[in-house]
């Protein structure tokens, strides 16, 4: 593979997966409100957010780290009172005593925050006019959960990328730009690369397992927890419950970051912790592990990127594609047998829909992840889903588009369905 290629998918990859703190919506609307009251200067006695739905559902039932609250009023306290922009997906990262100033300040001041959601805008974007007196400061964020495209001081404007809001895949970098991705590519940068080249990717290990670890203590819904207690030494049934459990911590309000994937730490711990301790487990080397976490990472932004930033098409489904290759290639097999998991798991776990951020997310990681096992075990016995079954095709990567068009045009509608029936459901 040329030189050239190689450093883009590294670049890629490390584009996609970075540190964020708590669920990524709450923390990109945090996020805007941070660079709006920087930009404005003094603390705002007004903050009016426009989400999009994807991120107002999304922000609605989650825990905000170290505050034992969920749902953005907080989340913009704390960006109020503590907020540093240049700590993008970890602004949430606060001390004990900020936490308890920003609960003071909602107390005193919920009635000055104003939530509403922007009809027509990307499916990923967020913006925070802050006012004070006769000023006002406006921020925007679109289609990634770091990308402002606009900031301004009254008429005074600093930032105007708003060109891009309606422009095509704005999602990478220049070096990356002209990059077309397709499984063959994704498995032989992985398979074949200098591994010193790849090494990078175990620093994802240490964090995310460190949530895993405080996950298993209990938080959520305790479904790592449970399900550990009750593996009785089963190899996938322990996998699978330290797994969840680091999103049974992350989803209730855990302080500690992750690495994330494609602006989802959830995506991120399922692309991490599976393969690493499944090869663990399973006697393979450092070699083979770091090989196949960033099989499964790049796999995993790779179909991401034809669903899109934010769908409501549960990110799961992209990730535990992602595992289902790293388990085939740790267990030897062959290019072909990557592509049998794929589609095997395609055509299982596709319709799974997204409801917003909330504890039990740790239950669709689980279903996904026991899905991506099957998947795997099947396509390394050489047995695979036929063309004509559902949204499989005899190219993979057709079958990877076919998910794409699935979770990027056909799910909209299931997008309104689902914020209506959650903003209107009898608790």
């Amino acid at each position: 593979m040329e030189e050239k290629i190689r450093k883009q998918l590294r670049q890629l990859i490390q584009n996609e997966v970075v540190l964020a703190t708590g669920c990524t919506e709450p923390g990109a609307v945090a996020l805007c409100v941070a660079k709006a009251c920087e930009t404005l200067g003094r603390e705002p006695e007004h903050v009016e957010l426009k989400l999009s739905k994807n991120i107002f559902k999304n922000a609605m039932g989650v825990g905000i780290p170290g505050t034992g609250m969920i749902g953005l009023p907080i989340a913009v306290a704390i960006a109020v009172v503590a907020g540093d922009s240049s700590r993008q997906l970890e602004v949430l990262t606060v001390p004990a005593e900020k936490v308890e100033a920003a609960k003071k300040w909602l107390a005193n001041n919920a009635s000055r925050i104003h939530i509403g959601v922007e009809e027509d805008c990307d499916k990923l974007y967020a913006k925070c006019v802050c006012s004070a007196g006769a000023d006002h400061a406006t921020a925007i964020i679109n289609k990634r959960h770091t990308n402002f495209v606009y900031i301004a001081r009254n008429e005074d404007v600093m930032l105007d990328d708003t060109a891009s809001m309606n422009a095509g895949n704005t999602e990478t970098k220049a070096l990356i730009d002209d990059l077309k991705l397709n499984a063959r590519l994704v498995y032989d940068y992985a398979t074949t690369a200098p591994i010193e080249e790849l090494e990078f990717i175990r620093e994802t290990v240490k964090y995310n397992d460190a949530a895993a670890t405080e996950g298993l203590k209990g938080y959520g819904l305790k479904t790592g927890k449970i399900l550990m207690e009750n593996a009785n030494g089963d190899l996938v049934h322990t996998v699978v419950a330290r797994t969840v459990a680091a999103s049974d911590a992350r989803m209730d309000g855990c302080t500690l970051s992750v690495y994330s994937n494609s602006g989802s730490g959830n995506q991120g711990i399922c692309c991490t912790l599976p393969v690493y301790n499944y090869g663990k487990a399973k006697g393979c080397t450092d070699e083979q592990i770091t090989r196949a976490l960033v099989l499964n990472h790049l796999m995993s932004i790779y179909i991401k990127r034809g669903i899109g930033r934010l769908s409501a098409l549960c990110g799961i489904v992209n990730a535990s594609i992602g595992v289902s290759c790293g388990i085939v290639y740790l267990h030897g097999g062959s290019f072909e047998q990557m592509g049998h998991a794929i589609k095997n798991l395609i055509n299982t776990i596709a319709g799974m829909v997204c409801d917003g951020a909330k504890p039990s997310c740790a239950l669709k990681m689980s279903t996904g992840l026991y899905s991506a096992f099957v998947s795997a075990e099947l396509a390394y016995h050489d047995s695979v889903v036929d063309s004509t079954d559902g949204l499989s095709e005899s190219d993979v990567d057709n079958s990877i588009r076919n998910l794409g068009r699935l979770g990027h045009d056909g799910m909209d509608q299931v997008d309104d369905t689902v914020l209506d029936i959650m903003t209107h459901k009898s608790l």
